[in-house]
Formats: C-alpha cells, structure tokens, sequence
C-alpha cells in the first residue's frame, strides 16, 4: 500500500491572513512539501496540471524532475496530465525523460481535467473530450512498446515511421493510472489495457466512486488480466489533522468556508458526514480512511490532498507531521493486518522490470551507428529484434 500527498497547485488567498503568495513563493512552497512528504515517510508526491491563473503547474515533469533530484525515495506522479489537450508524442517523450532522471520513481495519471477553456488553447474542441482522452491513450500505449510506429487517427497528423525517444527506461512504460469522477468509459479504457484506476474520492459520496471501482474490477478480469482483487485501484482523499478533534474544525473551517471548490455550499459538517472528507483527530481520520477499505476492498494507492484553499506553508508542514507520524503508520498496520493475499502490490519500476525479464538482465536500447537520416528504413535500434522476445508490461 502507498500513502501520498497531491497537489492542484492553486494559489489561493488565505482568508485568515487575507494575504495572497506569489507564484514563486507557492513554487518553492511545493517543494519543500514534497520534500517534507519524504522525511515523514510517505511514498507518493503528485502534482496536478492546469494552464491559467489562480494555478502554477503548467510544466509538470519540469516540477517533478526537480522533486526527484531533491528525493532519493519518493515516487514522483502526477494529480492529472491532461491526455486530452497534449499531443501524445509529446506525453511519451517528456514522461519517458522523467523516468530516466528519476530512474523509475514516478509513474503519472492521465485525466481530462476540468479547465473547459483549455481546450481551444490547445487547439481541440471539449465535445470531444471523451474520444480524444481515448485515441490519445491508444497511441500513447504503442509509442511507449513500440520502437517503430505508424500511425493514423483523427485529432493529429499521421505518424510514419516514427521513433519515442527516449525509449523508456529498461524498456519498461511508465505505470499509468486512469483518472476519472464520473466516466465509464475511462474505467473501461484503464481495464482494457491493464492499467490503473484512480477515483478521485474527494467531492461525491464513496458510494458514487464504489460503483465505477467495481465496473473497473469487473473488466479488469474480463480482458484477463487478472481476478477483480487484483486491480490496481487508487483513491484520492481530504483530511484536516490536528490534536485534538475541536482544533481541527476551528482551524479548518475558515479555509473550508472560502475555498472554490466547497464554500458558500454545506456546511463543513454535512460536508464531512457526506464525503470522504475527513476533519479530525489522528484518530478520527484513521476511522474515516480504514472505512474506504470496508468499501472498496484492498486498494494500492491513498492518496491526500492537504494544501489547497490558500493554507500556509506552516501549517500544511504540520499536517505532513500529522499524517506521516500519527495517520500512515496505523493505516499501514490495519491495512496489512486486513490484506487479502490475492490483492496485487502497489506498483513500482522495480517490479515491473522483475515482471518482463526475470533474472535476465533489462534490455537498453542502442541506437545503430548514425546515417545522418535514422529516421526511414529499419528500426534505428540494434536490437529490436530481440526485443520482441520479452512479454509486454
């Protein structure tokens, strides 16, 4: 099991200091929480992808490159990379690059994000979200296993005889989770391929999010590749932490009053008995969390949102104590304690290359010698050949 913290990136007003960060102070803020996730012991930092203001996360692997150089074991993800409005190509090189420089400490989670404007700025057309999200992700899934691919589809040009570079690291893809709130299809695409399903978990009922986890696990076996307890499913969650139950609500609630996403709505109160939002002691946020287990069965990835709606750098740190010393080492023990021996592991580069090649030792590309033009004829590789040897991760 993985415990982590993500971040939207928002830069929001505080509403009890009435002070707004610059995007340089938010910028170095989110690295020292990365960090501080580190030290506390968490696995799993992630950071979303947004390209207009009040948001600063534009260039996600630029960020998390930076995190991983500054970490030695934290696996570095994204909250959403948006399949919809990134050229694929451009996915599969930079999230290749990622891989290597953080050699294997990251995967990513692709979504559609909710930002409608992005769409024409990136020159697509959101009534086509849904098949957009999908050819994307087919043709991202060859470039990644493919060292030649050709291509054609409907949202971008052709492609011919055309080399991702860098081929991933070991030649093994990045693990890749499908992001969604509400659409079957994404669970549908995640189950088709054998990837990872992630339910945001934060603004609907558990009930809501149960249902498309369990359509996920029903095809996930039905494509065969696995039984439904080994579908690798990951959930997001909100909590406040503090000492004492009464600090967590007083404190909490000025930010949970104000911020876009929950203010000027319920109360925090019907909000907390509605939602996976959890507002409390360390215990009580235990309680709240081991009850996505009585829903949802064993689950690979926990993942927390903690510093959005303008909260201090001070007193997100703090809840980074909170959660890595008081919340995660209980959730880990009950966890274990209630692991069905069927579920599958989180997973990890490590184990994914241990998946393809066994004892044998991973394949790294090689480029032939340089004709001035690699890019006609036969695969640019010295080995593609035996390459095809090895089962597809």
């Amino acid at each position: 099991m993985q415990f982590g913290v993500f971040s939207v990136s928002d830069i929001t007003r505080d509403p009890v200091s009435g002070e707004t960060p610059s995007e340089a102070e938010r910028i170095d803020g989110i690295l020292k929480i990365a960090v501080k996730a580190e030290e506390v012991g968490l696995d799993v930092f992630a950071i979303g992808e947004h390209h207009n203001p009040p948001f600063f996360s534009s260039s996600p692997t630029t960020l998390l490159s930076h995190i991983a150089a500054l970490t030695e074991r934290l696996i570095v993800t994204t909250a959403t990379t948006l399949i919809t409005t990134n050229d694929p190509v451009r996915i599969a090189e930079e999230y290749a690059m990622l891989q290597h420089l953080s050699k294997g400490r990251m995967d990513l989670m692709l979504g559609r994000g909710n930002t409608a404007p992005v769409y024409p700025w990136f020159g697509q057309d959101i009534r086509q979200g849904l098949p957009l999200a999908l050819e994307h992700y087919n043709l991202l899934h060859r470039l990644w296993r493919e060292d030649v691919v050709d291509w054609e589809g409907e949202f971008r040009t052709p492609l011919q005889g055309f080399t991702s570079t860098p081929r991933p690291l070991d030649d093994v893809p990045p693990f890749v989770w499908h992001g969604s709130i509400r659409t079957p299809e994404i669970a549908e695409q995640a189950a088709f391929y054998g990837n990872g399903y992630f339910a945001n978990h934060i603004f609907w009922p558990t009930s809501h999010s149960k249902r498309l986890v369990d359509f996920y696990r029903q095809r996930f076996e039905h494509y065969g590749h696995g039984t439904r307890k080994q579908a690798i499913v990951g959930l997001g969650g909100h909590a406040y932490i503090a000492k004492r139950s009464q600090d967590a609500v007083s404190e909490f609630r000025p930010y949970f009053n104000e911020a876009p996403v929950y203010g000027h709505g319920p109360s925090l109160e019907e909000f907390t008995r509605g939602t996976p939002l959890s507002v409390g002691s360390p215990q009580e946020v235990i309680d709240k969390t081991l009850t996505f287990h009585d829903a949802f069965g064993d689950y690979q990835r926990q993942m927390f949102l903690i510093d959005h709606a303008g909260m201090p750098l001070k007193m997100v740190l703090n809840q980074l104590d909170l959660l890595g010393e008081e919340v995660v080492p209980v959730l880990r023990k009950e966890l274990a304690a209630r692991r069905d021996p069927e579920s599958a592991d989180a997973p990890t580069h490590a184990a994914r290359v241990k998946a393809k090649y066994g004892d044998a030792p991973a394949r790294q590309p090689r480029p032939n010698a340089n004709r001035g033009d690699n890019v006609t004829g036969a695969s640019p590789y010295q080995d593609s050949d035996a390459a095809a040897e090895y089962p597809e991760i």
